[in-house]
């Protein structure tokens, strides 16, 4: 797929929770259809892709670090994150993000859960990533 490029305009996230679900390396295996519909692409492009399909460029790397941090030691992670659509619009979410484990309690795959964030935390968040640039 193309590159997208971010367009500095916002999708604004309303309604159900969008669900993911990928592997231990971050390939896509399961999305629902609210997780389609608020990043822009369709199940079949999104299944098989790396999650980093809709990263915005904005976010900066030490939260990604963070949460990989939490995630390999077993630990749930939540937050906020600006992601990108496929239009280069971005949108605001509110997730969480747990790892899946086997029988042996083996890190299989990781699952997470996004609901539109509160506008209060998103200018809070968009004065952070500014005042970072």
């Amino acid at each position: 797929m193309n590159k997208v490029v971010p367009k500095d305009e916002e999708y604004i996230y309303e309604g159900r929770v969008a669900i993911s679900q990928t592997d231990i390396d971050g390939t896509i295996t399961f999305v629902n259809r609210k997780f389609s519909e608020i990043s822009g692409y369709t199940i079949k492009e999104l299944v098989g892709s790396n999650h980093d399909i809709i990263r915005h460029p904005n976010v900066l790397q030490g939260i990604f670090d963070k949460m990989w941090v939490s995630l390999k030691n077993g630990q749930v992670w939540n937050g906020m994150l600006k992601n990108l659509r496929k239009d280069g619009q971005f949108y605001w979410v509110d997730m969480e993000i747990a790892p899946i484990f086997d029988k042996e309690e083996q890190i299989t795959g990781y699952i997470s859960v996004s609901k539109p964030a509160a506008r209060k935390n998103i200018i809070e968040n968009e004065k952070l990533l500014e005042n970072s640039n």
